[in-house]
């Protein structure tokens, strides 16, 4: 059984004192592909020490996270394109709006977010998309850039059934972490309306734990726990959803 963690910051400071520990944890228990997506050029050499660590297991991304969306963005976009012409990425991400955080850079996210999308299509790469209180927004700049080239992750998706069709008409795969294992988080009772072929797992770890862990740091081992969730919910196997969920990373992320 193949497990995929699509999205996981395994650089983070949270796993600073047992990293290797805690990686070495999840392929234990199976999960052996982990994608890791960026959040400034802060991160950069962790993230490529990453991959020299774990070759045969960690997928890069590369990307500036909206709510690192500053008044230096222009030059952490230069950053992206440099990186993206001298070292092979998986994906664009994460990318996207956040308006939890602060409204006032919306426009200058937008702007951040459509340029990545066009670097995405030039390099032929999936996005992925972090969207907080910002679902409108989000689908009005996709609705501008659609088309077949556009395609991707819907990371932590946390929206409503007519949203997860729209975000899936636009070529986008939904993230599912440990939300759908909370008591509120509401997606759970409409997930198994959804084909799993439109399904990708993920934890946000060192983010978003799920139960019985929530609350504490996450970490990609925890997938396991998203795993059974998804097993419940669609009445099929642990392996299968393994199966199903695992393919789907491949054809987004071509590995």
């Amino acid at each position: 059984m193949i497990i995929t963690d699509t999205h996981t910051h395994l650089y983070s400071e949270a796993f600073d004192e047992d990293r290797n520990e805690m990686i070495h944890r999840a392929i234990n228990e199976g999960v052996s592909r982990f994608f890791v997506p960026a959040i400034d050029s802060t991160y950069t050499e962790a993230m490529l020490q990453l991959e020299k660590d774990f070759p045969n297991h960690v997928f890069l991304m590369s990307g500036l996270h909206p709510t690192h969306v500053k008044e230096n963005y222009k030059e952490e976009l230069k950053h992206i394109e440099a990186m993206l012409s001298a070292h092979h990425f998986y994906a664009i991400g994460e990318i996207g709006i956040d308006l939890y955080w602060d409204k006032s850079t919306l426009e200058i996210q937008k702007e951040a977010f459509k340029y990545q999308i066009e670097l995405a299509k030039h390099y032929k790469l999936p996005i992925v998309i972090h969207c907080r209180e910002a679902f409108d927004e989000i689908f009005e700049v996709l609705e501008e850039v659609k088309g077949d080239e556009l395609f991707g992750v819907f990371h932590c998706f946390t929206g409503t059934l007519e949203q997860a069709h729209k975000a899936m008409s636009y070529n986008m795969k939904l993230g599912i972490g440990g939300v759908a294992t909370f008591k509120n988080g509401k997606i759970d009772q409409f997930l198994n309306e959804i084909p799993l072929k439109h399904i990708v797992l993920e934890t946000d770890a060192p983010y978003l734990s799920p139960v019985p862990y929530r609350g504490k740091r996450n970490e990609s081992a925890y997938i396991i726990k998203v795993l059974e969730k998804l097993a419940d919910i669609y009445g099929i196997s642990k392996e299968e959803i393994a199966n199903i969920t695992t393919k789907n990373s491949k054809e987004i992320f071509g590995v």
